[in-house]
């Protein structure tokens, strides 16, 4: 039985010979056209392997052939890559081997054809697409905003395993290699024709065209050569050492050594000039095979996924797109406000923001300008769309001029009067159907929406700091919030690039529900003596971004102290935080903003922005705590994060969320739960939930939570844990 009758066949699966198709529109000429019948977009499932496969002997038997075309079925649409569900099915590593092996040799099949080969693609064009089409002589990539190409298999816990990690550095060169794949970016046409993973760029129309012109040699050949530099670098021992020391150090600078992936690819990419491509290629496969079925794989193919299912909602129950947003107002022209309204007039369309103060419309412009060029200088956009996005944010010091907004967000200060107010005052100028949305973090949403007319069109849009960072905006369903309204502003948030979550409407709703217990029991243990260095070590060593204070500080221990009193109003005692922060913010110690919290902060000169420098004595002196005590590194650890885990299980059985896998998702993308570990749930999962449930009731015991209210009630295993502890 061989690696295809293993895969799993899907449930419409086409008949033989019906996913490529090779024509002949002229003599000498083929055009080898991958077009699935079963899918929308081409994956390399098992079918269209078994028809490339009979193709490319098809190509093999015909002698008079001496150009061949390799294209999709239209020109913005070629292979979306490997088939996601057959990586995540993987499990065993001989099977992940021995399908590694397969692709390699079809492709391969494909670089010896005796003809000029060149690939004429388009749209995105990741992983085992480019690897097929660096299996030909030259590349022509459609000039197109869709357009985007490279290998990214390194974000999803594998490498390049058909022979991305032996063809681009031949083709590119060693360090364009390493970027390309360490980063596992997806690079715009542009970018890709400047570093070479591309040799020519064509309107979309031309593709065709330009590639079979090329192929028959009526233009010239566009690939270039590398000349000495290749000798010079790649095949330099001295050299090719300084740069592999100097990529693995950035690495491990980046990774933690979490994160396999990318440091198997550094040595294979770095040994590839020197090495027999068969060689090379059998490194590959072996390398691809144990990654393919480890644990951090199994997590980011399971995140990816789970990010892509949300793009469901952006369409209505009976499967219909939902209305698209074009025009858009924003109230609010401080850091979240300014920031949203430049992240629409970049992504999405026209916005007004509207603010009373004109500095701070004027400082929004000014970060938003900054942003554009930023981008522009680095070739993401072109200078015409850098202009349209500056020139697409309007600014207003009145709430007005929104009479064509299809949405409004306000950003205004955490008042339910002041929120309720500035909705009034949009709601008085928009059409009857325009959406009103809050971007409040605390506040509830149907309480917003009491009053105002239609509340059916009142949603809750929150957006995470900074928000050009954040990938998460959870869309907060009020009482009276409609499905409607829940679809358009889902697909709003899609197009803006981040991932929508569908929460209900609770005190905190997921995120900051889920991290309230994490932050208070930091703040917790400080008070108790434990240095804030094994607090913030405890946290990164879990594989956090950052520590919980230091968290804390980049949040505003003023916004801080607001929303855990609004958790402890809504949840009791269990949510009962520390005044600590809100003894500092009235203390003038707001954190990054203000320029010391937990720690002091100075202007970085390079970036504009504050820079953390070090513990601020300034804290301590509202910091009334006991006597250094010992450090158990493991039960900080688990203090941290099993009552953040435990929420969690909280939120799951209420409902909050509607999946698991949704949870898991935005643990991950909204407070930064490792991705390696697959989020919060996942991680009860792997560590396992006996186990789990065992050391909360441990956790519960501790003299300084016996004593304290509510404190047990945080560490008593959630009834969900329990019930799974039990089976």
């Amino acid at each position: 039985m061989n690696v295809l009758e293993r895969m799993a066949a899907p449930e419409d699966e086409p008949p033989s010979g019906a996913c490529v198709r090779v024509e002949r529109p002229e003599r000498g000429l083929a055009i080898l056209r991958l077009a699935p019948p079963h899918r929308r977009t081409a994956v390399f499932d098992r079918p269209l392997l078994r028809d490339l496969e009979l193709a490319l002997a098809e190509l093999e038997r015909d002698t008079q052939l001496t150009a061949l075309v390799l294209t999709g079925r239209e020109p913005l649409d070629f292979v979306a890559g490997a088939d996601i569900d057959a990586i995540r099915s993987l499990a065993s590593a001989e099977l992940a081997t021995e399908l590694a092996r397969f692709g390699q040799s079809l492709f391969e099949r494909l670089a010896r054809l005796r003809m000029r080969k060149i690939a004429a693609v388009g749209g995105p064009v990741p992983g085992g697409a480019f690897e097929l089409s660096l299996a030909c002589d030259a590349i022509v990539l459609a000039d197109h905003p869709r357009s985007r190409i490279g290998l990214p298999e390194t974000r999803l816990g594998i490498l390049p395993g058909w022979g991305g990690c032996q063809r681009l550095p031949r083709r590119v060169g060693v360090p364009s290699a390493l970027a390309a794949i360490l980063s596992g970016k997806l690079y715009p046409p542009r970018e890709a024709r400047a570093l070479g993973l591309v040799d020519r760029l064509c309107a979309p129309q031309d593709l065709v065209r330009i590639a079979s012109d090329i192929a028959m040699g009526r233009e010239r050949d566009p690939r270039r050569s590398r000349g000495a530099r290749g000798w010079l670098v790649d095949r330099n021992p001295l050299a090719l050492a300084v740069i592999s020391a100097t990529a693995r150090k950035n690495l491990r600078a980046q990774t933690k050594g979490r994160y396999p992936a990318p440091e198997r690819a550094l040595e294979l990419i770095v040994r590839a000039p020197s090495t027999p491509l068969a060689r090379g290629l059998e490194s590959e496969a072996r390398a691809l095979g144990e990654l393919a079925v480890g644990p951090v794989c199994k997590s980011l193919v399971f995140l990816f996924q789970a990010s892509e299912a949300q793009k469901k909602l952006a369409r209505r129950s009976d499967g219909s797109e939902a209305r698209s947003i074009s025009r858009a107002g924003v109230v609010g022209a401080g850091v979240m406000g300014g920031a949203i309204a430049g992240l629409f007039a970049e992504r999405v369309g026209i916005v007004r923001l509207c603010d009373l103060s004109r500095a701070a419309l004027d400082a929004a412009q000014v970060a938003h300008a900054a942003r554009v060029e930023k981008a522009r200088r680095k070739r993401i956009v072109e200078p015409y769309e850098a202009r349209r996005s500056i020139d697409r944010l309007e600014t207003s010091t009145a709430i007005d001029g929104l009479a064509r907004a299809e949405l409004v967000l306000e950003a205004v200060a955490e008042r339910l009067d002041v929120k309720r107010a500035v909705l009034a005052q949009a709601a008085a100028q928009v059409s009857p159907d325009a959406i009103l949305a809050t971007n409040t973090s605390s506040l509830s949403v149907t309480e917003i929406a009491d009053g105002l007319p239609n509340p059916a069109r009142v949603v809750g849009m929150h957006f995470f700091n900074p928000v050009h960072a954040m990938p998460l905006v959870e869309i907060v369903r009020g009482r009276e919030t409609s499905d409607e309204v829940i679809a358009a502003t889902a697909k709003l948030a899609l197009a803006l690039g981040k991932t929508p979550i569908v929460v209900a409407d609770v005190p905190g709703f997921l995120v900051n529900r889920v991290l309230g217990p994490y932050l208070d029991e930091a703040v917790r243990m400080l008070e108790l003596g434990v240095p804030h260095e094994a607090i913030e070590r405890a946290a990164r060593d879990f594989g956090l971004p950052m520590g919980p204070l230091e968290l804390l500080d980049e949040v505003g221990l003023d916004i801080a102290s607001h929303a855990a009193a609004s958790l402890a109003a809504g949840y009791g005692a269990r949510m009962q935080s520390s005044p600590l922060a809100a003894r500092l913010a009235a203390a003038g110690l707001r954190g990054k903003k203000g320029g010391g919290g937990f720690f002091r902060y100075a202007q970085d000169p390079r970036s504009g922005r504050p820079r953390k420098l070090d513990w601020n004595p300034a804290a301590d002196a509202q910091l009334a705590r006991r006597a250094t005590m010992a450090i158990d590194a493991e039960l900080v650890r688990d203090r941290l994060v099993l009552a953040l885990v435990n929420e969690a299980a909280r939120c799951l059985e209420e409902r909050v969320v509607a999946s698991a896998e949704e949870l898991d998702l935005a643990t991950v993308f909204g407070m930064g739960f490792p991705p390696f570990l697959g989020g919060a749930l996942r991680y009860v999962h792997a560590r396992g939930t006996a186990e789990v449930v065992t050391r909360l009731e441990e956790l519960a015991a501790l003299p300084d939570v016996r004593q304290r209210d509510g404190a047990r009630e945080r560490f008593d295993p959630a009834p969900l844990l329990r019930s799974l502890a039990r089976t």
